[in-house]
């Protein structure tokens, strides 16, 4: 956890934001990383992500089961997600969700918005119905592939 606050200070030096997220499998640590998202110009440039994006390319696969990760801040609800999706064991962190929304660093927002029906979000979300988007999941069945 310390190694994981350290780099969200120095990445705050580098020009970065404060968030660090350190990522370890077997006592070993495979990846560190500091949000990027105003250096890169890029929204999913958080800490946790480009971890998650490193240990990935460490691990040369896009699970990171047996994964320990140890973040500076709680996950916010895209950070999340991709843990989830990357299969992680366990998840540390320091400040909370209410710590950041204190510095202007808000999330609560989005995990309002997800539990709207879609047409209700402050972003519509609209279904279009009668496309060829189901062409690739039938595709996707038909093909042998690996399962997430």
């Amino acid at each position: 956890m310390k190694m994981a606050c350290d780099l969200a200070s120095e990445n705050i030096d580098c020009g970065g934001g404060p968030f660090g997220t350190v990522i370890v499998r077997a006592g070993e640590v495979i990846a560190a990383a500091g949000s990027s998202v105003t250096l890169d110009k890029d929204p999913t440039a958080h800490a946790t992500v480009n971890a998650i994006r490193l240990a990935c390319g460490v691990t040369r696969d896009f699970r990171l089961e047996r994964c320990v990760v140890y973040c500076s801040c709680e996950p916010c609800s895209m950070c999340l997600s991709a843990l989830y999706w990357a299969g992680v064991s366990r998840v540390y962190y320091g400040n909370t969700a209410a710590d950041a929304e204190r510095i202007n660093f808000g999330g609560n927002d989005i995990y309002k918005e997800i539990g709207k029906p879609c047409l209700e979000r402050s972003i519509p979300c609209i279904h279009i119905e009668g496309t060829t988007a189901i062409d690739s999941f039938d595709k996707w069945i038909a093909k042998t592939k690996i399962e997430y």
